[in-house]
């Protein structure tokens, strides 16, 4: 049976970290946690619970995330975030890879967000599928100072895990609110950099057609209200980041 790592990056995670590790108690042969001095009891937990702690300042999440796969003993390593864990059925799709010396080189797996107490099972946000088992011969975590990916190499063989990563994402609207600031902030950045153009007709059709795709297109309007806040935000967010990118275009022609 082939041994596998998980790989956590915290920061003042004490309320999520124990969750987490206990989903995985059953799969890994290893638990690694790359903190970036926590102020709060992360630390504590992590090693009350057995888990391998190293510390390092933050350089970024992708960054973080292929330092603590340098740490990782075994080749295989499932990702997770402190605010995510397995739901059953994964847990059981992973041991049941294992057992088979995992076939292929990566996976997907499905994720179910918590939004502010609500199981979100429609609109942009489901099934939200991300590679986060990966031999770490066969890819890396990009760069990107948001949004940052598992990036599998061109031979890469990815299968698709059966079960759901449950991930609790926000607790009250705020939150939402104040991370799509921030988010737009780095997205504008990140297109920048890349020398993406925010044209007029972007500022105005993308944003329409983030909303048009998560409630009516994706039935985010299953979801009821929490349905028709997400794809609100979600075009919030859209807008935001084009009229950010929009005004560092303005200030470089100053």
């Amino acid at each position: 049976m082939t041994p596998l790592s998980v790989v956590i990056i915290t920061f003042n995670e004490e309320k999520n970290i124990g969750r987490c590790m206990d989903s995985v108690s059953e799969v890994a042969d290893e638990i690694v946690v790359l903190d970036s001095f926590s102020t709060d009891r992360t630390a504590a937990l992590v090693e009350q619970m057995g888990g391998k702690l190293y510390k390092q300042p933050f350089t970024g999440y992708g960054a973080q995330k292929n330092a603590a796969t340098a740490l990782a003993s075994h080749d295989y390593i499932l990702f997770l975030d402190a605010d995510e864990f397995l739901g059953e059925e994964l847990s059981k799709s992973i041991l049941a890879e294992k057992s088979r010396d995992f076939p292929n080189d990566g996976y997907l797996m499905t994720r179910l967000n918590n939004y502010c107490g609500q199981w979100i099972r429609h609109g942009s946000w489901y099934p939200d599928r991300k590679i986060r088992l990966l031999n770490r011969k066969k890819g890396a975590w990009s760069l990107d100072i948001v949004h940052e990916s598992l990036v599998p190499a061109a031979d890469a063989r990815i299968g698709l895990l059966n079960g759901d990563l449950l991930h609790y994402t926000y607790f009250n609207y705020d939150e939402h609110i104040e991370k799509n600031n921030r988010y737009s902030q780095l997205s504008a950045q990140m297109m920048f950099a890349k020398v993406k153009k925010a044209r007029l007709f972007k500022v105005l059709i993308n944003p329409f057609w983030a909303f048009l795709s998560s409630y009516f297109l994706r039935a985010g309007f299953l979801d009821g209200f929490n349905g028709l806040v997400i794809a609100v935000n979600v075009a919030h967010l859209t807008f935001l980041k084009y009229i950010k990118l929009y005004q560092l275009q303005q200030r470089k022609k100053a």
